[in-house]
């Protein structure tokens, strides 16, 4: 059913601010309150591809021993040959979560990725690509992994913004609207697979943008590794960054090439959603990207890696 006046005004004022410079505000608010298909559907196993072909960064597809800390100086690689795909999480179609607020998260992965290539190319990386996918949940994810693997990415980086399971919800009252919320917990996190034939430069990738997070004194989301989370729960591979297991996550392990998701922030959280809503916090993750990127390539030295416990 059609949103009211008065809700798609909230909407949009809350969405407006996303807007990257240059992108055009006409054809944003013309797609902003297009009706949204339901949630997206349980992400599970795809078969597995063909083995990959090597990517143009040094690592060996091996998974085995996975206990043992990856490698920490495998890559080398030149920023301007170096193509990344930055995927836009969920689709118009479906959206994903919504926010505190009422945003929908595709919304927000959208903006927040446009930053993230915008400031990658202007550090060098010059292969950098928006991916945008189209359709519904399970069928989006099998074209998106399709469209990275077609362009013969090197890097894929998934960019997502986080929500909590429905039993941490709580009712509030916005501008008149009933709407969920919760305050519990917030942070970001990062998302790599065993299953991905290059695990360990997935990880490596991971760590180095988890260290620039923290080192702009953001929080990852440390909840993952609770008992509470029930099926939610995943094992915390680097306790200092956040960075988490998340094996049959279609994205991930399906890629030819290493492959990390970025949940950026939780925007159901009611003081965090407007905390990402912000050019000030945006410029913070997409200046982490980017140094982290660099790190990765050898551009600029990487800080010495803290011991990992499992």
């Amino acid at each position: 059913m059609p949103r009211s006046r008065h809700r798609a005004f909230l909407a949009a004022l809350v969405a407006v601010t996303l807007l990257p410079a240059g992108v055009s505000e006409a054809g944003f608010w013309s797609n902003l309150f297009k009706g949204k298909d339901s949630k997206d559907s349980a992400q599970k196993p795809a078969p597995r591809a063909a083995a990959p072909s090597k990517p143009n960064i040094a690592d060996k597809p091996v998974v085995e021993k996975p206990e043992k800390p990856a490698q920490q100086a495998a890559a080398k690689c030149d920023p301007a040959k170096l193509r990344i795909a930055v995927d836009v999480g969920h689709t118009k179609e479906s959206d994903g979560a919504m926010s505190a607020r009422d945003v929908p998260e595709y919304n927000f992965n959208l903006n927040l990725a446009r930053r993230v290539v915008e400031k990658l190319k202007s550090e060098g990386f010059a292969e950098t690509k928006l991916l945008i996918t189209e359709g519904k949940a399970r069928p989006s994810l099998i074209r998106r992994v399709a469209s990275a693997n077609g362009m013969k990415a090197d890097i894929f980086l998934s960019i997502h913004h986080d929500s909590v399971p429905d039993k941490f919800k709580e009712k509030w009252q916005f501008e008149g609207k009933k709407l969920e919320y919760s305050d519990r917990f917030s942070g970001h996190s990062l998302f790599v697979s065993k299953e991905n034939p290059y695990f360990e430069t997935s990880f490596h990738l991971a760590q180095l943008i988890g260290r620039e997070l923290k080192a702009k004194n953001l929080k990852y989301a440390d909840q993952y590794a609770s008992p509470i989370m029930g099926k939610y729960r995943h094992d915390l591979l680097d306790k200092d960054v956040g960075v988490y297991r998340y094996d049959h996550l279609v994205v991930l392990m399906t890629t030819q090439m290493p492959a990390v998701l970025l949940e950026a922030g939780s925007i159901i959280n009611r003081d965090e959603e407007v905390a990402m809503a912000s050019p000030e916090r945006q410029d913070m993750i997409t200046n982490s990207v980017a140094s982290a990127f660099k790190k990765f390539c050898g551009v600029e030295p990487a800080a010495v890696a803290s011991d990992r416990k499992n």
